[in-house]
């Protein structure tokens, strides 16, 4: 009964084999670990080859049942000291910038064709001229008109001013010889008598004539006696205004 228990071993429970070789690599990886992480404190890591080999056949298990392993104690890696932060060099300033910006070169503008000039058309250049002229025209017409009205104006104010001197110039006269004119008693009504005197430019009367008789003879003979006694007879103020012939009207009742 033994002998058939030795040659026919009994089979390995399943999974014992990878037990043990995962149980050999923990091993091996904690001792890399703490080998790398105490080399890691001097100097700076090297590079670790690791051969893995594999594990010799287990020995035929007895049948008694062994013992738990015991837990592996887990072994804490000290801290690696924190390198210190490089000090980040600061960025370079831009280059400046050119104080004369380049321009860009100007397009050149595009040479407008000059437009060929208009053909004169003589029709219209002919109404033109003509409506020039007519207004010119008009124009010299109401210059003329303008002038003419000033002139009659200044003429018309020169006639009336002579004609006052003169009607002023012949009052003078006829009262002269008014305060010499005896009227007669039977004169009846107010006739009027019309002479014609003759005077010199220093008043001097020359001669006088009966014009227009008055119908009464006394009365035209006073009349004539007076303007001889006023010789000579008053003078114009303007001497332009002077005639050698006179005509002078009477009335007995006239102021």
């Amino acid at each position: 009964m033994a002998a058939a228990h030795i040659l026919n071993p009994p089979p390995e429970p399943p999974g014992k084999t990878a037990s043990v070789l995962l149980a050999i690599a923990m091993h091996v990886l904690l001792a890399v670990f703490l080998i790398y992480g105490i080399r890691w404190q001097t100097q700076h890591p090297e590079a670790v080859s690791v051969e893995l080999v594999s594990a010799p056949p287990a020995p035929a298990p007895v049948a008694e049942a062994q013992p738990a392993p015991e837990p592996v104690q887990k072994v804490e890696p000290k801290p690696e000291p924190k390198p210190e932060p490089k000090p980040v060099p600061k960025p370079a300033p831009p280059p400046p910038k050119p104080d004369i910006a380049v321009k860009e070169k100007e397009k050149p503008k595009p040479v407008a064709k000059e437009a060929p000039p208009p053909r004169a058309d003589p029709l219209a250049e002919q109404l033109k001229r003509d409506a020039e002229q007519l207004k010119r025209d008009a124009e010299q017409v109401q210059k003329k008109r303008a002038s003419d009205e000033l002139d009659k104006l200044k003429a018309d104010q020169a006639s009336a001013a002579r004609s006052r001197d003169i009607a002023d110039y012949l009052g003078r006269i006829r009262g002269k010889i008014r305060g010499n004119i005896v009227l007669p008693s039977d004169v009846r009504g107010n006739p009027e008598a019309v002479f014609d005197v003759t005077q010199l430019p220093s008043g001097e009367i020359l001669g006088v004539k009966l014009k227009k008789s008055s119908g009464h003879a006394a009365l035209d003979a006073n009349i004539e006696r007076a303007i001889l006694k006023s010789s000579p007879l008053p003078k114009p103020e303007k001497p332009e205004l002077f005639n050698r012939s006179l005509e002078l009207k009477f009335r007995p009742l006239e102021d």
